[in-house]
């Protein structure tokens, strides 16, 4: 039976608005630490459990709801994930102690997981041949998307109506991906079925997975153990309150252009890309944690910051893909796991950091790993990826 190319492009973009829901929801938090803590009267340190929590659970959904779910209708395991998204941020909004909003993060680390995993692979599923790199390439834009301007519009939307209104907003945004999936996406009968054993013959047998999986280890555990507490730092060092979620809506915007940059470059210098992003995610740490700066100086160093890590999934992405053509959907279960795995190392260690020596010490720590992924990539022989173009 022939695909419909308009039905199967709006399938694509219902589940790219899922992905991006999944991701916001996965890191609103860090633009409303404070307001977060202050409303439920817990420290700054223990509200990063909210970003710890969903990327641990995230981790180990990744592989466990793949392969638990292999005999059932894709479409229906994508709708219960959204779906328990949506009612997962309604019940945060509503919360009056922090334990509920625990159990909430807890159900969508599940879906973040269970979702990027099946996702990733879904558009081949959807359009004809030739559309599939060019949806594959819009699905991803959604995890890129929220990563870079996830946060920063979530925390203006919570400085404006409040943090719970903002968590609500997300919520009903999985709801209207909810009710898009199930109108515009066809059934989706399961294909080959990945096992348990895939994940660790991929890792063994494919030495630029490994390097792929250490990288993003190190990017993105440095990263957020930084970012997560970025609205304190500011604040500490005297920027309006008023002003942070400008700040963060320009390390987003930053942080499109750096994954259009990432874009461009990655087809033949995907090697030097990453590079590039150590030294850029290295320097704007290093600068924000020695500077003595006002909002303009601050608008600067995010923009760098913003220009590298909105290059990270893109280039990563393309890097894992490459190291095992023959095994994409193995290694980018372990990819999605190591993501949020790292998200949520990265939060916990922040939140201890932050409780026990002082809040710009993550700045320091959050540098330190960022600039280790260049001997990382120095150790390793050219030829281990070679670059296929970017997705």
């Amino acid at each position: 039976m022939s695909r419909s190319p308009v039905r199967g492009w709006l399938a694509v973009l219902a589940v790219t608005l899922g992905i991006f829901a999944l991701m916001t929801s996965e890191l609103l938090p860090v633009g409303l630490l404070t307001p977060i803590g202050a409303g439920l009267n817990v420290s700054e340190g223990t509200t990063a459990l909210m970003v710890t929590v969903p990327g641990l659970v995230a981790a180990v959904a990744a592989p466990l709801v793949t392969v638990a779910t292999g005999r059932i209708d894709r479409r229906l395991v994508l709708a219960l994930l959204i779906g328990m998204v949506g009612a997962a941020n309604l019940a945060s909004a509503l919360a009056t102690s922090f334990a509920v909003v625990l159990l909430a993060r807890f159900l969508i680390g599940i879906s973040v997981g269970g979702f990027w995993s099946l996702a990733g692979g879904i558009a081949l599923r959807l359009v004809p041949e030739h559309h599939v790199a060019r949806a594959t390439a819009v699905i991803f834009g959604g995890v890129e998307t929220a990563s870079v301007l996830g946060v920063p519009a979530g925390t203006l939307v919570g400085d404006l109506i409040g943090w719970r209104l903002a968590f609500a907003a997300v919520g009903v945004l999985g709801l209207i991906s909810l009710a898009c999936m199930v109108v515009v996406m066809p059934r989706l009968a399961p294909q080959r079925v990945m096992t348990f054993g895939d994940l660790p013959q991929v890792f063994r047998t494919h030495a630029a997975v490994r390097i792929g999986i250490a990288m993003t280890f190190l990017v993105i555990t440095g990263h957020f153990t930084a970012y997560t507490f970025v609205r304190p730092i500011l604040q500490d060092d005297g920027v309006a309150e008023g002003m942070i979620s400008v700040l963060l809506l320009t390390f987003g915007v930053a942080g499109i252009c750096g994954n259009f940059i990432a874009g461009a470059l990655i087809a033949k210098r995907l090697r030097q890309t990453v590079c590039g992003i150590s030294a850029l995610l290295t320097a704007a740490m290093a600068a924000l944690a020695v500077t003595d700066h006002g909002s303009f100086s601050a608008v600067v160093i995010l923009i760098v910051w913003g220009l590298g890590y909105g290059a990270v999934p893109v280039t990563f992405q393309t890097w894992i893909l490459n190291a095992a053509p023959t095994a994409t959907e193995a290694a980018s279960s372990l990819y999605v796991s190591m993501f949020n795995l790292s998200i949520a190392l990265g939060a916990l260690v922040g939140g201890l950091a932050v409780d026990a020596v002082s809040t710009a010490s993550v700045l320091w720590i959050g540098g330190g790993l960022a600039i280790l992924v260049l001997p990382v990539i120095g150790v390793t022989r050219r030829r281990t990826v070679r670059p296929r173009g970017p997705l």
